[in-house]
């Protein structure tokens, strides 16, 4: 059954959205001025940001980017070309490529991420705030 939004409802989406791209809009900046654009940071940071077991591929980073897979290709090839990841070839299957940070990579991706620590000190909790605004309102209208 659909149910309509209130107002409360609409302002705190509206302000989850706002404090999201805040943030967006901080990591941006330091990643243009550290060279790369966003979704390169976005790449690296998901190499290196993978959970256990998760190997590095392109097909695995594509969804984690939730771009599409000739796009994480593209992504790929730039940052290879500029010296931030290698591919490899895998282990067992010889056509699995898995791509690691270089120590450049791994450099760049450090000094970026050191930036967003510090500015999610001081801007998480507005944005836990916005967000736990959001999941409240659901759990209070569930049913409504």
């Amino acid at each position: 059954m659909k149910r309509s939004l209130s107002v409360p409802d609409y302002q705190s989406l509206a302000e989850l959205r706002y404090q999201i791209r805040r943030f967006l809009h901080f990591s941006e900046q330091v990643v243009r001025g550290a060279g790369l654009e966003p979704r390169q940071h976005q790449l690296l940071l998901a190499v290196k940001g993978l959970p256990p077991g998760v190997r590095p591929r392109i097909a695995e980073l594509a969804e984690r980017l939730q771009i599409q897979h000739h796009s994480a290709v593209e992504l790929t090839n730039r940052l290879a070309a500029g010296g931030y990841i290698r591919r490899q070839r895998g282990g067992n299957d010889r056509r699995e490529v898995l791509l690691t940070l270089t120590p450049k990579g791994e450099k760049v991706l450090q000094e970026m991420a050191l930036h967003h620590w510090e500015e999610l000190r001081s801007a998480g909790p507005a944005l836990t705030a916005a967000l736990s605004r959001v999941v409240r309102r659901i759990s209070s209208n569930k049913g409504k």
